[in-house]
C-alpha cells in the first residue's frame, strides 16, 4: 500500500483543484468503481462510485478550499484527517480508505 499521507495530500490537492476550476472529474476519478461517499452531518448523499461522485460536485459545488492537519492513520490502507475551510470559521473531518489499486473505497465526511 502506498503512503497514507502521499495519497491524502493528493486526495485535497484534487479536492482544491476541483473548487477552483469547477470541475471535479479528477477528484471523482480517484475512486474505486464501488466506492461510497457518505456525509455525516449534512441530508445527502450516500453517494455510489464515480459518476455519481462526480455529478453531486457538479450539482452542487464547494466554494471554498479545505487544509488538513496531520493525518491520523487509522489502519494500513485508512486515515483520519481533521481539515478547516480556508476562508470560513468552520472545520470538519473525513476518513478515506483505499483499495489495493490506490483508488478511494470509502469516504466519510463529518461537516
Amino acid at each position: 500500500m502506498a503512503d497514507i499521507d502521499r495519497l491524502v495530500a493528493e486526495h485535497v490537492s484534487r479536492f482544491n483543484a476541483g473548487v477552483a476550476t469547477k470541475d471535479f472529474t479528477r477528484f471523482a476519478a480517484a475512486f474505486a468503481p464501488d466506492a461510497v461517499m457518505v456525509f455525516d452531518g449534512v441530508p445527502v448523499g450516500p453517494f455510489r462510485g464515480p459518476a455519481e461522485i462526480a455529478e453531486a460536485y457538479r450539482a452542487n459545488p464547494p466554494g471554498d478550499f479545505i487544509d488538513v492537519t496531520p493525518v491520523e492513520r487509522a489502519g494500513p490502507a485508512e486515515a483520519v484527517v481533521r481539515y478547516a475551510w480556508r476562508t470560513a470559521d468552520a472545520s470538519g473531518g473525513m476518513r478515506l480508505s483505499w483499495a489495493g489499486d490506490d483508488k478511494i473505497d470509502a469516504l466519510t465526511l463529518t461537516v
